[in-house]
């Protein structure tokens, strides 16, 4: 077939097929390069982008002839006619022109580009002075996304029109590597295929599926949107799926567009076992914003594995209790107007903590606001936040809704106990703000932060949220939430200077104060609620000497050793300051050198500091590296106040955050890339004694041209005490996918729980893959511990087409 020079716009399914092309007068002429002219009715003079008046034509042909009206201009041989105007080409072996009757012809071998840069292709090719019909013969187009569309015969019946018949329609390549023909591996053809731009639609006859050129399924009447609509209103590919609890389940999503900026998606899910769950969605653009509201409803009873005779065994998939109605909300807007202010919320609520489980709901936990109510925990906010080249101010509330195991039961998943929402505090308002002046101050950088906050918690935590000193050594049972109000205000100035020999200076000096109240303590002698203050002032150094050394003629070595020296005022960690904002913290390259090292304002440090560490890098051709850090700290005095209760053994303090000694956790970290298809990665922290605390490190690689694997290894044993309530974990996840022959290839994946000894997800699949079509069938096991029903197993089909979408919205 003839070779496409241009790809087209993805609007090419407009067969404008001599589109802007006026009724012109075409003198005889003759010769190898021919123009000419024509005056512009009405005097107009305008020249376009290809230096021709809209009324003029330029020719380049073997040869030219006017017989009465009709003008003739023919290329022998190979060569063929040029014709230019209005910013359209068209090429061809002969075109000629009827003055009289208006009709322009072209044939052998026709080309034609419109200004939108739509090319076809024909055998011939004709329409009238109106531009309003014409035909074409073996008409062929490809678009911009891949597809192509051929037919025997095409007619623009109107400006808005287009019919083809005995057509052909293909996502996939049509020709080899070599731009040898081959079989598409999916393609439709029909009897007919009308494409109305009105509707926005493609319309077909007789429809017939064909994969591999084999015809597999039939439809009289088939329709799908042009392909320059971005959304159209029609059914979506459905999602089908399979769980011990629901049975056999299909997911048919409905599409509604209501306007270009408006849309409805409608998504059944019906299911074998259990009644159907209605998905809705909602989206809505506004000028400055965007609004999202999805949601979903059953009215049935909980179904799962239930020990219903207490004999320790579950019986599988039962349903108890009565039936009343089940839902969830996950709704987020975000506003950006002009000007330095812009605002936003999201709304999650769930009615059940595992109904997202049971009805395997897709992507529940989403990052859409300010804040993020992390994996399994449902936030809703309301934000605003203000920012300009040297200022920002955010200000928001919200409230949690946890999802969150707190003990697994042995029995079956069905009766896990989950983390009460009252234990989870209540935001509102949490005020962000910082500062800095247009020009240096004393030659460095100045910053000023300002903090505020209330939390509000209805039910009594105790650790990691209470000191040690602070937890009663009895039942807890009845106490209320501690709340507490904080504001904090910090002053930070850092100057960089470079000394002749390379080495880098940074003088640094930070002052911070902060202002408490708390309320509902538990009863214990000695604490007493109220106001509490503190303050603290830090000086500073960092020296950072990059050392450069050329290891051959394409390799370089980089060895950087940096030092931080600190001296701050004695620690002020009041044991009646509740842990909020500084539980969590990842002692890594980065963190190690921060003059504050946790998180939010709750923990800080004090004393002197010393931190150290190097950082090598090798580098060589063809953008290869590898790198190694490794780095620790010392300070002048431990902080046991940065112990907390084992949540096995309350009695006994053990340290998280590898900070509560003199010297801190060793950190080491590296990556490596010996090739473009090798990349790899590694963290860990170790004690004094050199047991492993925290580490991950992940590989990836490829081989072939679509050959590639991923395996990555985490492990935490910073919680040295045994016990249900034990947070440490152990996991190994892994995905490939390897092409055996041809398209054919083996797709395997999964997760293994190394501290229970078991695989918690596994999938493996039969894949084919051509680029245009791929298809996955295969056999996938859920064991994880939040699942209500218990292990759910059995077959999956997955399968997504080029321009037509796949199994999921």
């Amino acid at each position: 077939m003839q070779r496409v020079r241009r790809a087209p716009d993805l609007g090419a399914l407009r067969y404008r097929l001599l589109s802007g092309v006026a009724a012109v007068a075409w003198t005889c002429l003759a010769g190898s390069a021919l123009a000419q002219v024509a005056p512009a009715a009405g005097g107009t003079t305008g020249v376009g982008a290809d230096g021709l008046t809209p009324d003029a034509v330029y020719i380049e042909a073997d040869s030219t002839v006017r017989n009465g009206d009709v003008i003739t201009a023919d290329s022998a041989g190979a060569d063929r006619v040029l014709a230019r105007f209005r910013n359209a080409t068209l090429r061809a072996g002969t075109v000629s022109y009827d003055l009289g009757l208006g009709i322009a012809s072209a044939n052998r071998q026709v080309e034609f580009s419109d200004p939108a840069g739509n090319v076809v292709f024909a055998s011939h090719l004709e329409l009238d002075a109106d531009l309003k019909a014409g035909a074409a013969v073996d008409f062929a187009t490809r678009f911009s996304n891949g597809a192509s569309l051929m037919a025997a015969t095409a007619v623009r019946r109107s400006e808005n029109v287009n019919q083809l018949n005995y057509a052909l329609f293909t996502p996939c390549p049509i020709c080899d590597a070599e731009g040898n023909p081959k079989v598409p591996s999916i393609a439709i053809q029909a009897e007919t295929v009308v494409q109305d731009e009105d509707l926005r639609a493609v319309l077909y006859r007789n429809a017939v599926f064909q994969v591999g050129g084999v015809p597999v399924f039939y439809l009289p009447a088939f329709a799908h949107p042009d392909p320059t609509v971005e959304r159209a209103s029609g059914f979506l590919v459905p999602t089908p799926s399979y769980d011990e609890g629901r049975g056999v389940s299909l997911e048919i999503p409905y599409l509604r567009v209501i306007s270009p900026s408006e849309d409805w998606l409608f998504s059944p899910q019906f299911n074998t076992d259990v009644a159907p769950l209605m998905n809705l969605q909602w989206r809505r653009r506004f000028v400055d914003g965007t609004v999202v509201a999805r949601g979903g409803y059953t009215y049935d009873r909980s179904f799962g594995d239930f020990d219903l005779d207490n004999d320790g065994d579950a019986e599988s998939n039962v349903k108890y209790g009565d039936r009343t109605s089940r839902s969830y909300f996950l709704g987020h807007g975000r506003f950006d107007p002009q000007g330095p202010w812009r605002w936003g919320f999201t709304i999650e609520r769930v009615s059940d903590k595992t109904l997202f489980d049971r009805y395997d709901i897709r992507d529940p936990y989403q990052d859409n606001g300010l804040y993020y109510g992390d994996q399994r925990r449902l936030i809703s906010q309301l934000y605003a936040e203000r920012q300009t080249a040297r200022s920002y101010l955010s200000v928001a509330a919200f409230g949690l809704q946890s999802l969150r195991v707190t003990r697994f039961d042995a029995v079956t998943p069905a009766l896990n106990e989950f983390e009460a929402d009252g234990a989870l505090p209540v935001v509102g308002p949490l005020v962000e703000a910082r500062w800095e002046p247009a020009g240096p101050v004393l030659g460095g950088r100045l910053r000023l932060r300002g903090s505020a906050v209330a939390l509000f918690r209805g039910d009594y935590v105790g650790g990691p949220v209470l000191r040690p000193a602070i937890i009663p050594a009895v039942a807890s049972a009845g106490l209320p939430g501690v709340d507490s109000r904080r504001i904090s205000g910090q002053a930070e100035w850092r100057r960089t200077l470079i000394s002749p020999l390379g080495v880098r200076w940074e003088p640094f000096a930070d002052v911070r104060a902060d202002l408490y109240s708390v309320e509902d303590l538990p009863p214990l002698p000695g604490v007493e609620e109220g106001i509490i203050s503190r303050g603290r002032a830090m000086a500073g150094l960092d020296i950072n000497y990059p050392l450069f050394r050329r290891m051959g003629p394409e390799a370089d070595l980089i060895l950087e050793p940096m030092l931080q020296l600190s001296a701050s005022t004695a620690s002020d960690l009041d044991p009646r300051i509740p842990v909020e904002d500084s539980q969590t913290l990842e002692l890594d390259e980065s963190s190690l050198f921060r003059t504050d090292r946790f998180p939010g304002y709750d923990q800080y440090e004090g004393g002197f500091r010393v931190s150290l560490g190097t950082r090598a890098t090798l580098r060589w051709a063809g953008g290869r590296q590898a790198s190694l850090f490794i780095g620790r700290s010392y300070r002048s005095q431990a902080e046991p106040a940065f112990l907390t209760p084992a949540p096995d053994m309350p009695g006994r303090l053990y340290d998280p955050t590898g900070l509560a000694s003199r010297t801190s956790d060793w950190v080491v970290q590296g990556s490596f890339s010996p090739s473009d298809r090798i990349r790899g990665w590694g963290h860990a922290t170790l004690d004094d004694s050199g047991e492993v605390r925290r580490a991950e490190t992940a590989l990836d690689g490829r081989w072939g041209r679509r050959n590639l694997a991923t395996v990555s290894y985490i492990i935490d044993r910073s919680n040295p005490v045994a016990g249900p309530l034990n947070r440490n974990y152990e996991f190994v996840q892994f995905s490939g996918q390897q092409f055996v022959y041809g398209n054919w290839g083996v797709t395997v994946s999964g997760i293994a729980d190394l501290e229970r000894d078991i695989i918690t997800r596994s999938e493996v699949a039969l894949l084919f893959d051509d680029d245009c079509f791929r298809f996955e069938i295969g056999f996938r096991r859920d064991n994880t511990r939040v699942r209500p029903t218990g292990p759910s197993e059995g077959v999956f089909v997955r399968l997504n087409l080029a321009t037509f979408g796949g199994t999921g919205y």
